[in-house]
C-alpha cells in the first residue's frame, strides 16, 4: 500500500539529514511498528509516508513515495491523499479544532458524505470502542493528554481509511487505555487495514506486529521479525526499557547542589483539597503528605486527577476548596515565582518550557526569574548532571526528544528546589533514554531532593519509586511502598 524507495530528506534551514536513503514497504493488511531513539527520524518517516513532506514542506527531497501504486506527487493534494490515509500525529491537540468531542468525530463522518442515520450509528459505535461516550460534550482542549489521544484516534477512525499512520498514539495513555487501543488496532488489522505505527510500547503491540523497524540517525538500522531484532542485545535495550536495579543505585559524590534535609515536617502537605473545572470535579477532598527525600510515583487512569493535583504544588492552579502547603507556606498566599524556589515542575511536553535561543540561556532563564545572579557555575553543573554540556550553545528545539527532556530537568535542578515534579518524564523516549532519565532522577533523590513522578509506566513505579500513590476519580485509593526491592 505504501512504498518508500531511497528516500532522503533535509528540513529547510538545516544541514542535518532527517532521513537518509531510506527504503520501506508497507504491504496491504500488515502492521509495521517503528521505534528508535528520539531524533531518529520516526515522525519524519510518517510525514513522508503520508505525502505531507511532498505537499506541505520545503526542504531537500530525494527518492520516491508511492501510495496505493501512485506516486504522492500525482495526488492533487493532501485532501486526495486523505481519502487513502488516516494519520494521528504525536501532538493530538494539533488536530483538534471543534468545541466538543462529538463535533470532532462528527466532522470526520460528515466529510465522508454519509446519510444522517448512518452517521449517528457510526458515531455511537466509535464513541463506544474508544470509550469517549461520557466525554462527548466536553471540550477536547480541556481533557487530559490521554483523553485527547483517544479523541484524535476516534476522529481518524471515523474517516474510514484503509491505511492508518499512527505516531505514538498511546504515549499519554494509561495501561487500560493502551490495551483498548491495541484491541481496536487488532480488529482493524483483521478487517484488512494497513497500519504504520510509531511506538515505544512494543510489549503491548507484540501480537499485531508483523515487522519491527528500528531507526537511528535517519536510517533504518534493523528490520525484521521481533525475534530477529531481539537477538541483538543492543537493539533489545532500545526497544524494551529496563529499569531494574535503579532503586539500588548508590550516591555519586558532587552530583547535586542540594544537601539532604533532616526533618519530620512534610515538604508538601495537601489538606482537604478539591478542584473543579467548571462543573467537572477533578480533585475530591484529597489529603496527602510528602516528606523530604522521598521518590513518589503517582499513577492512575487518564483523567484521574494526577496532573491537576501536581499543578497545585507550584501555584499553576489554586484550590477550589482546601489548602496546599509547600514547606509550610500556603500556596494561596504565595506567587508562582516564590513557589518555584520550592517545587520545580517538568511538563509532560518539555517544549512548553522553552523560550531562549540556546541551551545555556534556557537554564539561565529560570534562574533570572527567581532573582538568582552569578549563576554560571550553577548552569554548568546542571548541564553536566544531565549530560548536556556539549549542547550548551545549541538552539533547544534542535535537540532530540530525550535531550529536550533532560534539558527541562536541568532548568529545574539549577534552581535547586527541594522537590521536583515530573509529568510522564519518559514519554516518547526509547528504552536507553528512558533509563538514563530515571537514573538522573534517582541520583537527585540520593542527593536530598524529593522526586514526584506522574507515570503510566508500571516498571517505573515498580523499580524506581519508594512510594506509589494510586488515584481514581480525583481521590487517592491506595498509598503503598514501591514494588520491587
Amino acid at each position: 500500500m505504501i512504498d518508500l524507495e531511497n528516500v532522503s530528506y533535509t528540513y529547510p534551514h538545516t544541514v542535518q539529514t532527517a532521513l537518509h536513503d531510506l527504503s520501506l514497504s508497507l504491504p496491504e493488511g500488515t502492521c509495521i511498528l517503528v521505534t528508535g531513539p528520539s531524533g531518529a527520524g520516526k515522525t519524519t518517516l510518517c510525514l513522508a509516508a503520508a505525502g505531507i513532506l511532498h505537499h506541505e514542506y520545503g526542504g531537500k527531497k530525494e527518492g520516491s513515495v508511492t501510495v496505493d501504486g501512485k506516486n504522492v506527487s500525482e495526488y492533487t493534494g493532501l485532501s486526495a491523499l486523505a481519502q487513502k490515509i488516516g494519520i494521528v500525529f504525536d501532538d493530538p491537540e494539533a488536530q483538534m479544532i471543534f468545541t466538543t468531542v462529538e463535533e470532532e468525530i462528527l466532522s470526520a463522518l460528515e466529510h465522508r458524505g454519509l446519510e444522517a442515520a448512518v452517521i449517528e450509528e457510526r458515531l455511537a459505535s466509535i464513541m463506544q470502542v474508544t470509550h469517549l461516550s461520557e466525554l462527548r460534550n466536553r471540550s477536547p482542549h480541556n481533557l487530559s493528554g490521554g483523553q485527547k489521544q483517544r479523541v484524535a484516534l476516534a476522529a481518524t477512525l471515523a474517516l474510514g481509511n484503509d491505511i492508518l499512520i499512527l505516531d505514538e498514539p498511546t504515549s499519554e495513555l494509561d495501561e487500560h487505555a493502551t490495551g483498548r487501543i491495541v484491541s481496536i488496532l487488532k480488529n482493524l488489522k483483521a478487517q484488512g487495514k494497513t497500519i504504520l505505527l510509531v511506538e515505544h510500547k512494543f510489549s503491548h503491540f507484540r501480537e499485531i506486529v508483523d515487522t519491527l523497524v528500528v531507526m537511528e540517525n535517519g536510517k533504518i538500522s534493523a528490520m525484521g521479525t521481533p525475534a530477529e531484532i531481539f537477538a541483538d542485545e543492543r537493539l533489545r535495550k532500545i526497544v524494551l526499557p529496563d529499569f531494574s536495579g535503579i532503586r539500588d543505585l548508590k550516591p555519586i559524590s558532587g552530583t547535586s547542589a542540594l544537601s539532604p534535609v533532616a526533618t519530620s515536617d512534610p515538604v508538601i502537605s495537601v489538606q482537604d483539597l478539591s478542584y473543579s473545572y467548571g462543573d467537572i470535579l477533578a480533585i475530591d477532598s484529597l489529603n496527602l503528605s510528602i516528606h523530604a527525600g522521598e521518590f513518589v510515583a503517582i499513577v492512575g487512569e487518564n483523567g484521574s486527577g494526577k496532573t491537576t493535583l501536581v499543578k497545585h504544588f507550584n501555584g499553576l492552579l489554586a484550590p477550589t476548596h482546601g489548602n496546599v502547603l509547600i514547606g509550610g507556606k500556603n500556596t494561596r498566599q504565595s506567587t508562582i515565582t516564590d513557589l518555584a524556589r520550592d517545587v520545580g515542575l517538568v511538563f509532560q511536553n518539555p517544549d512548553h518550557m522553552f523560550f531562549a535561543d540556546t541551551v545555556r540561556e534556557e537554564v539561565e532563564f529560570g534562574l533570572k526569574n527567581i532573582g538568582f545572579s552569578e549563576g554560571n557555575s550553577v548552569i554548568d553543573k546542571a548541564l553536566e548532571d544531565v549530560g548536556l554540556t556539549h549542547t550548551k550553545d545549541l538552539y533547544p528545539r534542535w535537540l532530540s526528544r530525550g535531550e529536550r527532556q533532560r534539558l527541562a530537568i536541568a532548568c529545574v535542578i539549577a534552581m535547586r528546589p527541594p522537590a521536583i515534579v515530573l509529568d510522564e518524564p519518559t514519554t516518547g523516549l526509547d528504552g536507553i533514554e528512558a533509563r538514563l532519565v530515571m537514573e538522573i532522577l534517582k541520583t537527585l533523590q540520593l542527593a536530598g531532593h524529593t522526586i514526584i513522578v506522574i507515570t503510566h509506566n508500571r516498571e517505573i513505579a515498580q523499580y524506581c519509586a519508594d512510594r506509589v500513590i494510586l488515584m481514581e476519580k480525583g481521590r487517592i485509593i491506595s498509598d503503598s511502598a514501591g514494588g520491587a526491592r
